[in-house]
């Protein structure tokens, strides 16, 4: 596929990431997949938050609306509306949002979504 509605793509609602449970629903809409890289939208409300976890991917996030805090190695960052971070592959990391929050992520090298987020029932 080499176009994505945000209409046509069914949110999953996620309860952990990388075999350890999040506080609270992540909810992930998985947008496209390229050979090499995946985009995803993540809606977060208030106070859901991922463990700290790593993988063999790493993420670029761009925040849409809301707070994120972002712990990477242990450095807490902030992000608004507008700003972006990195998890670099390897390297512990988590998010919480501060507050309700949209966020676009690309994976890369391109997980299978499955085995990295665990969906639960609605």
């Amino acid at each position: 596929m080499n176009q994505a509605s945000h209409a046509g793509v069914q949110a999953l609602v996620i309860r952990s990431i990388e075999g350890t449970p999040t506080t609270g629903d992540f909810l992930i809409k998985p947008l496209l997949r390229g050979d090499h890289m995946a985009l995803l939208e993540v809606h977060l409300h208030r106070g859901v938050a991922s463990a700290t976890h790593v993988h063999a991917h790493e993420s670029l996030i761009y925040v849409v609306k809301g707070r994120l805090r972002t712990t990477v190695a242990g450095t807490v960052t902030l992000l608004g509306p507008g700003e972006a971070g990195r998890h670099p592959a390897q390297v512990a990391h988590s998010v919480e949002a501060v507050e309700e929050t949209v966020f676009v992520e690309i994976k890369s090298p391109a997980p299978d979504i499955g085995s990295v987020l665990a969906a639960g029932a609605p």
